[in-house]
């Protein structure tokens, strides 16, 4: 059980595995106001930056889940150099059967709603986690402006242009689900630079140190196709934000 290994040739030079750069994550940690002690349950927490940096900075405690070894061995390793491994830890596992018991105060899926089948399956599995009252955080892409055309929206990784909503739509489907959204903190072009850019030059460094590998010929056709395709599509057209919901 792991990720293919394209994924982290990609993003080998990533402590955030979304277009949230680390200003960003740190707005949003500040933002939610979490006390000392908050307990958190970060499902397909990557390399584990949001814990690691918000138990240092906000004393949080948690658990990040994530089905990657290579993220999770990077995630301990991170919570050692930040100092803050006795507060959280990261399990190898399927997110998509994670249930925290006790119940957590916060419980975060922050950019893979693919483990709950979606934003409603995701909140439903989130929720289980949850205690009454706690904090819920979603990760989720948007339409910016929606595309022109479906062959425009599969520039975008999308499958087509009903994939995803605009973000007056997409508040609208967490409050049809019967959740309050509190807060959000949202990507820019800039930050979606960061993420999508680094990928590039995490791909190239990878092919020159590894010509003759397996997965070099899918490595360097997506390093040849990608930069355009980003700078039509998902730079232009697609957002991203984490959003925090209480249940009503």
């Amino acid at each position: 059980m792991d990720l293919p290994r394209v994924f982290t040739v990609r993003e080998g030079g990533h402590r955030i595995h979304n277009p949230l750069t680390s200003a960003k994550l740190a707005t949003l940690g500040e933002a939610l106001r979490l006390p000392p002690g908050t307990r958190v349950l970060d499902l397909a927490s990557g390399s584990g930056e949001m814990l690691c940096t918000w138990a240092r900075d906000h004393g949080i405690t948690g658990t990040g889940v994530d089905i990657s070894t290579v993220f999770t061995r990077r995630a301990r390793a991170r919570a050692a150099e930040l100092g803050v491994a006795g507060r959280v830890r990261f399990v190898h596992g399927d997110a998509s059967g994670h249930v925290a018991d006790p119940p957590v105060d916060l419980a975060a899926c922050v950019g893979a709603t693919w483990i709950g089948g979606g934003v409603a399956g995701t909140a439903e599995l989130l929720g289980r986690s949850l205690r009454p009252g706690g904090l819920m955080l979603i990760g989720e892409p948007y339409w910016r402006r929606t595309p022109p055309d479906e062959e425009t929206a599969r520039t975008c990784h999308a499958t087509g242009i009903a994939d995803f909503a605009e973000l007056p739509d997409l508040i609208g489907r967490f409050q049809d689900l019967g959740y309050d959204v509190v807060e959000m903190v949202l990507a820019d072009q800039d930050s979606w630079d960061r993420y999508a850019a680094a990928q590039w030059l995490s791909m190239r460094r990878w092919l020159d140190r590894n010509p003759d590998d397996e997965l070099a010929p899918e490595v360097r056709e997506e390093l040849a196709t990608e930069p355009a395709r980003y700078a039509r599509g998902t730079r232009e057209y697609l957002g991203w934000g984490v959003f925090a919901l209480m249940e009503r």
